[in-house]
């Protein structure tokens, strides 16, 4: 029976997306991981592969289209045997108004002799914890007309997926009937919080004035939508120092000559990322992250760093920070930041981390409060070196190189003291970098 391609859900934030580019065209035969088309997530450009064989019978969606929804489908795979007669009048609404599962799609002719909606491929299943189940259209099918339950088996397919394979070797179990719990009450009264006057509003207040309208992209939207949920339901809390930089700076100078055979360069920033990530390790109970209605504390130390690409910016983790040599981080990062600069950042290169940074110094802001992105517990806002006047150890008055940081801090998860003591450590270690690397 033909089978129906549904819009992947490709970054763990997606609800949405373009579809780019079509890598294959009606009539091709495709194999399992072979690649069908290039999708915008709200973060990147990502290449979508085959998780079944057969042949592309029809194209629903066409390139370049925006808007479309998760699990609507996009195409019709044809198995051995089927021609395109057996697709029938199989159509999808606009991607603008797409169903909300793909259980809404018209059926194929060709399908079981079952309930008329059990035609269609359901819509991707959720494990107990609420992650996605990654399983085929096909797989989920024949699960639910078997009466397997997805959450129950190990995919052997590409990342895991569940193919058809899986599930004609499962034995069918008793599906387990249970109904979503209501939204919370602190969520509806989030979806209540006002949103500020609407377009036709903003636009008539505008009224014989030149302007011009700059549409939201994907990545637009997710930042407009993390921070505005950031700052109305994180309560913030801000510590600041001042740290200086002559005796890092000096130390940088002799590692880069040293290195410099080698072709690495190391920045202030690789320094900052290294004692960022040795603090948490320092203070564990500030490397943690809220996680609902309870903290989850973290072992590694894993850091994101803020990188600003043309309309957004992106937050690559570098994980297990602490454990890697101050040349490791840079080249590590370089990397990230240059593939994110390109939108090429896979989804688990900027998912995680409890622990963030956003550095602005290069720009001459001298400090800044930076928003938590969820669920970080904390997030560090780095201004830049300038010279200043300061009180030296022996009560003389000199000059130092101080660079003003500030820790923005989510209450729930660190108390006040607790983000004083990890401020300190990363204050501690900056001003003594021999010492943070013995």
């Amino acid at each position: 029976m033909p089978t129906e391609i549904l819009m992947p859900a490709l970054s763990p934030t997606m609800e949405e997306g373009t579809l780019a580019k079509w890598l294959v065209k009606e009539g091709d035969t495709v194999s399992s991981g072979d690649l069908l088309a290039e999708i915008e997530t709200d973060k990147a450009t990502m290449e979508f592969e085959a998780v079944d064989e057969g042949v592309v019978g029809k194209i629903l969606i066409d390139e370049g289209t925006e808007g479309v929804k998760v699990n609507t489908p996009i195409a019709v795979l044809l198995g051995e045997g089927e021609s395109a007669d057996d697709i029938g009048k199989a159509s999808v609404a606009p991607a603008a108004a797409a169903p909300e599962s793909a259980e809404a799609a018209p059926a194929p002719k060709e399908a079981h002799a079952a309930p008329e909606k059990g035609s269609a491929a359901p819509a991707a299943p959720e494990a107990s914890d609420g992650s996605r189940i990654f399983a085929s259209p096909l797989a989920r099918r024949i699960a639910k007309d078997k009466g397997i339950d997805l959450t129950q088996l190990k995919g052997s397919g590409p990342k895991g997926r569940i193919v058809k394979a899986d599930v004609e070797n499962a034995q069918p179990t008793a599906q387990k009937a249970t109904d979503k719990p209501a939204a919370s009450a602190p969520a509806a009264a989030a979806a209540a919080a006002p949103a500020g006057p609407g377009y036709e509003q903003v636009v008539k207040m505008y009224e014989g004035r030149d302007f011009e309208e700059v549409k939201l992209d994907g990545m637009r939207k997710t930042v407009a939508s993390r921070l505005t949920e950031a700052k109305q339901t994180i309560p913030h809390f801000y510590l600041r120092r001042d740290i200086q930089l002559d005796d890092l700076l000096k130390f940088r100078s002799t590692l880069n000559k040293q290195l410099e055979a080698k072709g690495v360069k190391l920045s202030v920033n690789d320094f900052i990322i290294k004692a960022c990530a040795n603090a948490l390790q320092e203070i564990p109970a500030a490397n943690a992250v809220w996680a609902g209605d309870r903290v989850i504390k973290l072992t590694p130390s894993d850091v994101a760093v803020a990188v600003a690409i043309d309309g957004g910016l992106f937050t690559p983790v570098i994980k297990d920070a602490h454990q890697k040599t101050l040349s490791a981080l840079s080249a590590e990062m370089k990397d990230l930041a240059g593939r994110a600069r390109d939108r090429k950042l896979a989804p688990h290169e900027y998912v995680g981390g409890s622990f963030a940074i956003s550095n602005l110094g290069m720009y001459g802001i001298d400090n800044f409060d930076a928003v938590i992105n969820p669920p970080h517990g904390a997030i560090l806002a780095v201004g830049a070196g300038v010279k200043k006047p300061v009180v030296k150890d022996d009560g003389e008055l000199g000059v130092a190189t101080v660079m003003s940081v500030t820790l923005s801090v989510d209450h729930r998860v660190i108390d006040g003291a607790l983000g004083a003591e990890l401020l300190t450590a990363i204050k501690n270690n900056l001003e003594n970098p021999v010492a943070m690397l013995a």
